[in-house]
Order: structure tokens, then C-alpha cells, then sequence
């Protein structure tokens, strides 16, 4: 460009910062200034030899004041990423009376194309060809006899359109680079997320675990053990029988906690090759009702259902009629306690599990507070409902209504 035909191209070279410009490191820095620095000397080499002889003042600047103004704009280029149009529109303009300067309007120019935006970079790219033509034509005039009038004009407009699309070619890799990086960061906070959102569920059944399994043992541990606190009227065989029921299911919680802990180490069948043990479903709630009554409590069941039931809702309402027992114990010592079943294919299973106003007042048990919202969680959990509350009597009712598709992946009742 401006003074021989090596310098045509020399007006690209390098970046400027969109939002995806990664910083410049020292040797990056070095060689982008080592490439300004061999283009504005190629330039003013080419342009002695290829110029009309050089006389007077025009000879002075030429030797001296062209290579400062060339190092003043290679000053410049350092602040193109902070100041990018400012700093392309002032070295483009001080590189019209100094071809030294034209490594540095070819970073600066470059550099502003891989912006990507093209207002500013067509008006600049116009600036660069106007300024380049009036140092061909006035202030570093060529040998007539060297190139055609055309040939000037022809090689800079296609100088500077060759760096334009480096720019441009730069700035689109630094943007996919950029998105890639961007989706890449974006898909591990997702995973992070889904990884705290496991852990938590993993919590919560943690929870609901633990309660159906301990909660009912030992809440026949508790009542049998604070009636030998207070029943001093008590036989010898009645006191062991009393010690038999209490050893009998604090056992059983023990060998129940196990499993559940077993389960939980062991939870991801495809890794481990160890199946889940099965859970409890409605084809137990005979052997749970038979534990109750062998406990001293009054329980009659219903049971209308003939049709296998869902494996889902077969578990889930075996823990509701779980739950019921285990609250009419706890609360209502000595009341009478229903259980009803009805349903079918096609309908809904409901569950219905009532007691009477206790007899006398129950005994402290700790409650976790966690039992009827963990089990109206399990409903919704299956498409159902759960609603529960005292009636007029005094007693207290818990009933849940769970889907019953008319074809299931059934479970043995």
C-alpha cells in the first residue's frame, strides 16, 4: 500500500475485542508488533525505490519524521482493544504522511473488523482507501513509468479489502469459540443443578424411608414400653408377653433399618447387578393388620378388591394403611380402627382408614411431623389424593384416592 505493491496487503494483521476477544498475552503482543514493525519497513523501503526522487524538507520527513510518526502509531495500537474506532480512525488518518505507519493501520484495521459490525467498519475501510490513494498521489507521488494510473487504486481497495475479511474471519471463529465455550459452561451449571436436585430427592426419600419403616415399630416399642412405666397391675405373664412384643419389634425395626440402608448403598441397580428388595404392597396389609391386632389393637378390615393391582399404587397404599395404624396408635390408644379398600380396573383405588375418639389419653411419642405430608406426597406422586382430618366425634379419618388404569403393569395385590 502507498509506495510498492508488498505493502498493498499490509493493512491487516491482527484483532480487536468483541465480548469474546480473549486477552493478549506477551507473545502475542510480540509478534503482532514484530509483524507492524516488518510491514512499515517493507512500505518505506518500497516506497524510496518506487517514488519520485525525494528532495529538501519532503526528503527530511521522509528520513526522520515518516519512521517517529510510523512509532507513534505503533504506541497507538497498543489501546485498539479499549478504544477501537477512536484509535482506528487516528492511525489511519496520521498513516496518510507516514507509510511507516502502515503495519499499524493494518492491525488497527483488521482489528476493528473482527468486531463484526459493518457501519464502522465500511466507514473506516473507506477512510483507509481514501488516505492510502493521497499518499500515492501527493505526498509520495510514484514513477509514472512504474505502474499504470490504475494500478494504485486497485491494489489498495483490494489491500484493504483482504483485511477487512481476515478481520471478519477472526472475529466469526472468536464468536463460535465463544458459544461453544458458553454452552459448554451453561450445560455444567445444568449438571451441577441436576446433581443438587438428585442429592435432595435422594434426601427426601431418605426421609420417607426411614419413617415408613421405623415409625411403626417403634411406635408399638414405645406404647408397650410406657405401659410397663405405669401398669402396676400387670401379671408375670403379661409383663413378659408385654417384654416379648416390645424385643420382637425393636428387632424387626433393626432388620427393617438394615434393608432400607442395604437399599440405599445399593440403589443403582444397572452398576451394582443387585436388585431392589421388594416392597410391601397391599397382599401384606392381612400380615400388618394381624401385627396390630397381636399388639392390642382393635382393627377390622374391608378389602372389595379382586383385580391385581398397579405395583405403584399397591406400595403406596399399603404405607397409607400403614400410616393410619401407626397414627391410631399413637394418638388414639384403646379406639377402635377400620381399614377399607375399594376399587377396580378402570377406577380409582381408594383407601379409608378411620378410628374412634380414643379411649384415654395416648403417651408422648416423638413424631417426626414428616407421616401425612410425606404421604400426601406420595399420592401426587401417583396421580392421587389424600385427605385426612378429625370428625365430629373425635375420631380421625385418613383417606386416599390413587388411579386405577384398566391395563397396569400389575403387582401381586
Amino acid at each position: 500500500m502507498r509506495g510498492c505493491s508488498a505493502a498493498a496487503y499490509s493493512r491487516g494483521m491482527s484483532t480487536t475485542p468483541p465480548s469474546s476477544a480473549p486477552p493478549l498475552r506477551f507473545w502475542s503482543h510480540a509478534w503482532r508488533t514484530a509483524a507492524v514493525v516488518a510491514i512499515g519497513l517493507v512500505a518505506w523501503s518500497g516506497t524510496r525505490t518506487e517514488t519520485a526522487p525525494l528532495e529538501g524538507a519532503l526528503l527530511t520527513w521522509f528520513q526522520i519524521g515518516d519512521p517517529l510518526l510510523g512509532a507513534v502509531c505503533l504506541l497507538l495500537t497498543f489501546l485498539r482493544r479499549r478504544y477501537p474506532v477512536a484509535i482506528a480512525a487516528v492511525v489511519l488518518v496520521l498513516s496518510t504522511a507516514s507509510v511507516s505507519a502502515n503495519g499499524a493501520a493494518v492491525l488497527v484495521l483488521c482489528s476493528l473488523a473482527t468486531r463484526r459490525r459493518y457501519p464502522e467498519t465500511i466507514a473506516l475501510s473507506i477512510v483507509c482507501i481514501g488516505t492510502g490513494l493521497l499518499t500515492n498521489s501527493l505526498i509520495y507521488p510514484k514513477k509514472p513509468e512504474l505502474q499504470p494510473d490504475w494500478y494504485g487504486p486497485s491494489v489498495i481497495t483490494a489491500g484493504v479489502a483482504a483485511v477487512v475479511a481476515v478481520g471478519f474471519a477472526v472475529g466469526a471463529r472468536r464468536d463460535l469459540v465463544w458459544s461453544l465455550r458458553s454452552r459448554a459452561e451453561t450445560a455444567e451449571r445444568e449438571q451441577h443443578a441436576r446433581a443438587a436436585e438428585a442429592r435432595l430427592l435422594e434426601r427426601h426419600r431418605i426421609a420417607r424411608e426411614m419413617h415408613d419403616v421405623l415409625a411403626h415399630r417403634i411406635s408399638v416399642v414405645a406404647m408397650h414400653a410406657g405401659a410397663l412405666g405405669f401398669r402396676t397391675d400387670l401379671t408375670k405373664e403379661q409383663t413378659t408377653a408385654t417384654a416379648k412384643t416390645i424385643a420382637e419389634n425393636a428387632h424387626l425395626a433393626l432388620q427393617e433399618l438394615r434393608e432400607v440402608l442395604g437399599v440405599l448403598r445399593t440403589s443403582d441397580d444397572a452398576l451394582t447387578g443387585t436388585p431392589e428388595p421388594p416392597q410391601p404392597t397391599l397382599a401384606d396389609l392381612t400380615r400388618l393388620v394381624d401385627e396390630a391386632r397381636s399388639a392390642g389393637m382393635d382393627v377390622s378390615i374391608i378389602d372389595t378388591t379382586t383385580a391385581d393391582l398397579p405395583a405403584t399404587s399397591a406400595r403406596t397404599a399399603y404405607r397409607i394403611a400403614q400410616e393410619g395404624l401407626t397414627n391410631a396408635r399413637k394418638h388414639s390408644p384403646g379406639a377402635s380402627v377400620r381399614v377399607r379398600i375399594d376399587g377396580g380396573p378402570g377406577q380409582d383405588l381408594t383407601v379409608d382408614v378411620g378410628n374412634s375418639a380414643p379411649l384415654h389419653p395416648g403417651f408422648a411419642l416423638p413424631s417426626s411431623g414428616y407421616g401425612l405430608l410425606g404421604l400426601a406426597e406420595r399420592a401426587e406422586l401417583v396421580g392421587g389424593t389424600l385427605d385426612y382430618g378429625h370428625d365430629a366425634t373425635g375420631g380421625f379419618h385418613l383417606r386416599a384416592v390413587l388411579p386405577w388404569p384398566a391395563a397396569v403393569a400389575t403387582s401381586d395385590r
